[in-house]
């Protein structure tokens, strides 16, 4: 049995995975069921937004933090609520917070009388904007099932990268976009309005056209609620089959060993990735693939 307050209980000796599904609350309460990725030009604010909707900072490298860019994949998880009340106004009826939050919490908005219920549990593939780490990002496009397109207000669009991604995401077939016009603060509403039509003109034709473009500031959480709203709406759960063996994808692997462990403390790589299908189970045989 694995309980901790405010998540639903599992009892994995009861677990039925014949009866699991994407939104069952069981599994959406500790994991994440849907990989969105965050794409765009450099210094767009790819980072920046998933800082303000999961609270988690992935640029952590040493080398990541010296340059402030994102250089490795990064990741973060963030469970997205809404209101149980309809009076609640929207967008401020939406809510997101770490992993770690309780189901079912207060509604901020009017916390004598509402609670939030858990519509998604969403992990966030943070890809590097650099033109020479294209490779990365299309390792990380490899599991999406959505994404997230960061367009800077205050430069022109598109950017080398902005349209690189784009056509990445589309040669990958993701078809759920999500394009987030970042840093409105840093402009007037005339320029804002023409970077608009700009973006318009930019997606037509193109697997983002007729997204939904969405103005925020993810520096000052600017209409993220509008974003979280848009995520429950916009981009749908796609089938997970718990049934079949389980077949996950390594898209990044790395070493957890420090300088000058003894050789009896080493320990053996992590590779991370996403399971595409089936249940992976503690003391399971898995076999590597190249």
């Amino acid at each position: 049995m694995m309980a901790r307050k405010g998540l639903m209980e599992q009892d994995l000796s009861k677990l039925d995975v014949t009866k699991l599904h994407p939104l069952s609350p069981e599994v959406i309460s500790r994991q994440a069921t849907i990989n969105i990725g965050t794409i765009g030009h450099v210094a767009h604010g790819k980072s920046t937004v998933v800082k303000a909707i999961s609270g988690v900072q992935t640029v952590r490298f040493k080398n990541e933090l010296e340059r402030n860019i994102t250089i490795k994949l990064g990741y973060a998880n963030a469970k997205i609520y809404k209101c149980e009340d309809e009076r609640c106004p929207r967008p401020k009826c939406y809510k997101a917070y770490g992993s770690g939050k309780e189901d079912n919490p207060v509604c901020d908005v009017d916390p004598k009388h509402c609670r939030m219920n858990l519509f998604r549990h969403v992990s966030f593939v943070d890809c590097p904007g650099h033109d020479i780490l294209m490779a990365t990002m299309l390792n990380g496009a490899a599991i999406m099932d959505g994404a997230l397109l960061l367009i800077a207000a205050n430069e022109s669009c598109p950017q080398p990268q902005t349209s690189e991604h784009l056509a990445a995401v589309e040669i990958m077939r993701l078809q759920h976009i999500i394009i987030l016009q970042n840093k409105v603060d840093l402009i007037q509403e005339n320029a804002a309005i023409n970077q608009h039509e700009a973006i318009q003109k930019f997606i037509q034709g193109t697997v983002a056209d007729g997204a939904p473009v969405v103005p925020i500031s993810a520096q000052l959480k600017y209409n993220i609620d509008a974003v979280c709203e848009y995520i429950i709406k916009k981009i749908p759960i796609p089938e997970r089959n718990f049934i079949s063996p389980p077949n996950m994808i390594v898209i990044r692997s790395f070493d957890v060993n420090k300088p000058g462990y003894e050789v009896d403390e080493i320990r053996g790589g992590v590779a991370g990735g996403s399971i595409l299908r089936g249940v992976l189970k503690v003391n399971q045989f898995i076999e590597v693939r190249r």
